[in-house]
């Protein structure tokens, strides 16, 4: 995009010329069967992320590889053992590396890095079987430039082994903390209910019986005592990451604006501290005042001309 910018600026291309590149870039069809959102993170801050579930291992590789080349960075999530061996096959011939997750990825293209933000996402599992939607997670705050943390295993069938962890996720200086847990999904409401950071509950699929689908720990969180707890759909491990992406770039960005202010304000006089007087306070709208001010006219003198007073 900034290519098509300076070369309308220098007058290489018209304007009718930039529009069109423009729009290619905005979006982009392979093969007439998908059109990616190349796009989407120069609006939003967040990739696009290609759902390999549903897609066959060739077609699935195919987008993401196409996306790296493109932008720099190619997500996939979802995959089977099928579409990882696919994916790493055609990015080993186009010579791109591969970062793997759980059952996530992401094909880079040689030399690319995102460019680094300075937020921080703290991750937390009740489980190691929360790892994949996680993982998941993990891959999305990756690919936006911030820095992640994350500990497993912190369920509160042993509440003693969440403290520690938590503790220190604080006192790395964490902007948001995902929390991902299956079962009852009681770790995002009593974390949420702990600390003043933004707090995102991940339900997943974890767990016995009726809530071996992860209804159980979704209707868990959604009920949670604990106010201000944000929750995402179950196993939605790219719905949390982009979330906690979103919410690290705000307070990150709030931040830097106010030591800017701080630092360009000028001098000003200190704010009035006292209580309020009489003439200060006035009754709610809608209610007559029920006292009169308080007044502070000097006494009338003894002699005075004119009429009597009575």
């Amino acid at each position: 995009m900034r290519n098509v910018l300076r070369r309308l600026v220098a007058g290489e291309i018209s304007e009718e010329e930039a529009i069109s590149e423009l729009r290619r870039v905005q979006l982009e069809e392979l093969g007439g069967r998908a059109r990616l959102d190349l796009g989407r993170f120069l609006r939003r801050g967040v990739p696009e992320v290609v759902l390999a579930t549903g897609k066959t291992p060739a077609d699935a590789a195919r987008l993401a590889v196409a996306m790296a080349e493109r932008q720099g960075q190619g997500l996939i999530s979802r995959m089977t053992a099928e579409h990882g061996a696919a994916l790493h096959e055609l990015s080993s011939a186009a010579g791109m590396p591969v970062i793997t997750y759980a059952a996530s990825a992401r094909v880079l293209r040689p030399g690319f890095v995102p460019e680094h933000i300075g937020g921080k996402v703290g991750i937390l599992t009740a489980g190691t079987s929360d790892l994949p939607a996680a993982e998941e997670a993990q891959m999305v705050v990756e690919a936006c430039g911030l820095e992640v943390r994350l500990d497993a295993d912190l369920g509160v069938a042993g509440l003693h082994r969440f403290v520690g962890p938590l503790a220190s996720t604080l006192e790395w200086g964490c902007d948001v903390i995902i929390v991902a847990a299956g079962m009852d999904g009681v770790l995002p409401g009593l974390v949420a209910g702990l600390i003043d950071v933004p707090v995102i509950g991940l339900p997943v699929s974890t767990g016995y019986g009726r809530g071996g689908a992860g209804e159980a720990a979704l209707t868990t969180m959604l009920q949670s005592c604990s106010t201000g707890l944000v929750v995402v759909n179950i196993d939605n491990g790219v719905g949390a990451g982009a979330a906690a992406v979103l919410i690290a770039q705000r307070r990150l960005r709030g931040r830097n604006t106010a030591s800017s202010a701080k630092a360009s304000a000028p001098t000003t006089r200190k704010p009035k501290s006292a209580a309020a007087t009489v003439h200060d306070m006035t009754d709610p709208p809608g209610i007559a005042k029920s006292s009169a001010r308080i007044s502070t006219a000097s006494r009338t003198p003894t002699k005075s001309h004119g009429k009597p007073r009575r």
